[in-house]
């Protein structure tokens, strides 16, 4: 690891194969790196963003979201923000304006970008990054462990009226994404489902079955945890929907909660709300049934309500 001093109050880690990864996961880990040294440059100085976007004539939101490491980046904006923080040593303005050009390189969902909202863009780029992958799923299998016909039983229900080749290549990219479950090193994915999700009829009894089996197997894998959450347990926090919680390996980068909806998603930004996403993640882990159960729990509702 090699360490960047960028002023005498603040230095960041950096990785050195930050600027070497592959597509999937390089503009992700970059856009995050790079959108977090600003940060922390900025408040080094003592400047709040409304002021750094005004000395750039930024607007104020486009700067939040560079941060944050939504977005990409333009070089001319970041090297007009190391002016403005008083980063002027050479090798410290190029480490920075190295990572410029990664941010904006195209997410390996570039060839599915026809079928690719905006607002999940980003997460596709997390998720190949991610080391660990902690989620809840309130009303489907989640999308990593979904078999490819229920994977099309679930994307038809938001788009029915799409004609089937646009259909196929929305299921092609969710099955692209459960690539990174086969890498050689995956990430660790803890999933806690609601018993609801097991029992809900989605696709047939056959779609069920199979995807009831296929949750079986995947128990085996040593990099991923399921975990049931029983109907006795009753009301919990997580109750209004789906909670995704991703950390990538690389120090110093904060969480990413995402929280899909209807026709968009939420990425939580202030470090409390993170904190409490992260908490109610936990509780429903030591309410759930433990993952020693799971096999057992998945064989009893495919004999009892699929068989």
């Amino acid at each position: 690891m090699r360490i960047t001093r960028l002023t005498d109050d603040v230095s960041v880690a950096m990785p050195t194969d930050a600027l070497s990864t592959g597509q999937a996961e390089g503009h992700a880990v970059a856009r995050l790196l790079l959108g977090e040294r600003l940060r922390r440059l900025r408040e080094a100085q003592y400047i709040t963003r409304a002021e750094a976007a005004e000395a750039i004539r930024l607007q104020h939101t486009q700067l939040t979201l560079m941060e944050l490491g939504r977005t990409g980046f333009r070089s001319r904006d970041v090297a007009d923000l190391l002016t403005v923080y008083g980063v002027r040593e050479a090798d410290e303005r190029a480490t920075m304006l190295a990572l410029v050009e990664h941010t904006n390189a195209p997410g390996w969902w570039h060839p599915y970008a026809d079928v690719v909202p905006r607002w999940l863009r980003t997460y596709l780029g997390l998720e190949q990054a991610a080391g660990v992958i902690r989620s809840y799923e309130v009303q489907f299998v989640p999308g990593l462990l979904q078999t490819r016909d229920y994977a099309r039983a679930v994307i038809a229900l938001g788009h029915d009226n799409e004609p089937e080749g646009r259909l196929q290549r929305r299921v092609d990219l969710r099955m692209r994404r459960q690539r990174i479950l086969r890498r050689s090193k995956p990430p660790h994915l803890w999933a806690v489902v609601d018993e609801a999700v097991l029992c809900r009829p989605v696709g047939g009894p056959r779609v069920m079955r199979e995807q009831l089996e296929h949750l079986i197997a995947v128990c085996e894998l040593p990099h991923v945890t399921i975990q049931v959450l029983p109907f006795r347990a009753g009301a919990h926090a997580a109750g209004g929907g789906p909670v995704s919680l991703l950390r990538v390996p690389q120090p110093g980068l904060p969480d990413v909660v995402y929280l899909e909806q209807l026709i968009g998603a939420h990425y939580p930004e202030d470090p409390e709300d993170i904190k409490r996403y992260r908490q109610v993640i936990d509780r429903l882990v030591t309410t759930a049934e433990p993952p020693a159960r799971t096999p057992e729990l998945l064989r009893r509702i495919l004999e009892q309500g699929w068989s």
